[in-house]
């Protein structure tokens, strides 16, 4: 197969959702179709000791949520009828619903060519994913919407289609259309596929399809009842009448988003999903730098760094950076230039991933993503490349809302304290500040529960105990001004409200909206950021 082929056959999309809508467990189902696992594991139950493959840290299994994003990739060849045999190569992004970890998902949405958007039947759109849809219209992300949870009792289908639309702002198409639902629940009619598959509740086995090309066959009334078959043919006239045919290229648009029902837990309607899906989607797209526009066809090497992760293997403390390639061939043991740093390197240990699991690989494509052993060579954004200079743009990190002082409760393990709060702070999680009046550490995260996750990971992977002590703090700032007087004078002026962060750049720490309103006010000359781009 040939390099542009190779390309093509790329699926890379992310999976997000409002916590517990299904997420976690829509991916574990795709892993089965691929083969990549054979027994999909339960996020939530206590009863089942197998956990979802993604959610592989031990605060993940214990909580039963996702706190980081999850990289896996698998093949797949489309079964259903009038697909042609070609084989997928299909990268999977399972992100944290959790809006504590929002900064994580936005920086992966950064890396994805398109996005499946998980929505629980019962509750419909929720706050976190309204948020995270704001994202995919600003980057004009490819959206595919997936109502899950028909096994239980939820909203009407038409209203949550209207709820979408109002919602999220885009159009929607429905390409599968559930049966009743519930108790009732007796199947999904494909209308992408115009095959009929009827519910048998089951985790691990797949439901087989049978095919109508005429929603009005006797045969229907059969299988699912005169009352239900009626029904569906209402509603199915209903959809034609309302909502315009489902236009392709509408959708890599990001103006229209085509709709599926099903229920994940139990495998059903998921592999409607994935067979649409691997038709419809993008393969890799163009990706702004800032110098110019990179295609993903040209080809030399380009890639950018849009995460890292420390520990994936505990007994080794590794930290893994995380690379989205845009463009050309990455190749093992072949030198390439750290835009940064100016340096050439090679890396003889490149991974692909499954969550936690890692193989080696010699070459990777245009669209895929790899795992590069890092030794604090990398930071967020970073871009390596066959030589060019450039830089790609858009991997923002958002002033903290949280501030806690971070204290070592164990005097004995400040290395590992150190260590560990350095490995932790490059993931991007949270960001670490010290305040240039007493020196103290201040930690900065967007929610509560980073606390928790930073104090557990440093006790339970790096054997550092840490406590947090409260600071009252309104917003941390990064400062900056042409005019070296002026902001000397603001610096000393604020003195005990000034901290650097990790880079070593002036960050003002206002304990309240008035004294940075203030702050603004009385010192024109500098310029105040609340992001902080990498």
């Amino acid at each position: 197969m040939n390099y542009t082929d190779e390309i093509q056959r790329r699926r890379t999309f992310a999976i997000i959702s409002h916590p517990d809508a299904g997420k976690t467990t829509l991916t574990e189902k795709l892993l089965l179709y691929g083969g990549a696992i054979h027994v999909a594991g339960a996020v939530k139950s206590n009863k089942i000791r197998k956990t979802a493959t993604s959610d592989w840290m031990e605060i993940e299994k214990q909580r039963g949520i996702s706190v980081a994003t999850s990289v896996m990739g698998f093949e797949y060849t489309p079964t259903l009828s009038g697909s042609d045999a070609q084989s997928f190569h299909i990268n999977i992004l399972d992100t944290p619903g959790h809006q504590d970890f929002a900064e994580d998902t936005f920086r992966t949405l950064t890396a994805v060519d398109s996005v499946i958007i998980v929505i629980d039947a019962a509750k419909g759109v929720e706050t976190q994913t309204r948020r995270l849809m704001e994202v995919c219209r600003m980057r004009k992300t490819p959206v595919m919407v997936f109502i899950n949870k028909m096994d239980r009792e939820g909203k009407d289908p038409f209203d949550l289609l209207d709820e979408v639309e109002s919602e999220l702002g885009i159009r929607v198409r429905p390409l599968s259309w559930p049966i009743n639902m519930g108790q009732r629940f007796k199947g999904v009619y494909n209308i992408f596929q115009r095959t009929l598959d009827l519910y048998t509740p089951n985790k691990q086995v797949v439901t087989e399809s049978i095919r109508f090309d005429d929603v009005n066959a006797p045969e229907i009334d059969a299988l699912v009842g005169d009352n239900d078959a009626d029904k569906l043919r209402q509603d199915l006239e209903l959809i034609e009448g309302v909502y315009a045919p489902f236009d392709k290229q509408e959708y890599l648009c990001g103006n229209l988003a085509p709709v599926f029902f099903g229920s994940a837990l139990n495998t059903f309607g998921v592999k409607e999903l994935l067979e649409c899906f691997v038709q419809i989607a993008p393969s890799p797209q163009p990706v702004e730098a800032v110098e110019r526009r990179v295609e993903p066809l040209e080809p030399k090497f380009t890639g950018f760094c849009f995460k890292i992760h420390a520990n994936m293997d505990p007994n080794h403390r590794s930290c893994i950076a995380f690379f989205k390639i845009c463009s050309g061939v990455f190749e093992r043991n072949v030198y390439y230039k750290h835009i940064r740093k100016g340096q050439m390197m090679r890396f003889s240990a490149p991974t692909c991933f499954m969550a936690q699991k890692k193989e080696t690989v010699d070459e990777a494509f245009a669209g895929d993503i790899i795992g590069l052993p890092d030794t604090g060579n990398f930071k967020i954004g970073d871009t390596l490349t066959a030589g060019e200079e450039l830089h790609f743009k858009g991997l923002p990190s958002f002033s903290p809302e949280m501030f806690k002082y971070i204290e070592n409760s164990d005097p004995m393990k400040t290395k590992q304290l150190n260590k560990g709060l350095e490995q932790l702070m490059d993931e991007g999680v949270a960001q670490m500040f010290i305040n240039q009046f007493n020196n103290r550490k201040i930690i900065g995260t967007v929610g509560q529960l980073q606390f928790e996750v930073i104090q557990y990971r440093l006790l339970h992977e790096y054997g550092a105990q840490c406590r947090w002590e409260p600071i009252h703090l309104y917003k941390a700032c990064w400062i900056e001004s042409d005019d070296e007087e002026a902001l000397d004078a603001f610096k000393k002026r604020k003195h005990q409200f000034m901290a650097l962060d990790t880079e070593g750049r002036d960050v003002f720490l206002a304990d309240s909206n008035y004294v940075l309103q203030m702050a603004q006010q009385d010192f024109p000359k500098i310029t105040f950021h609340f992001t902080s781009e990498f």
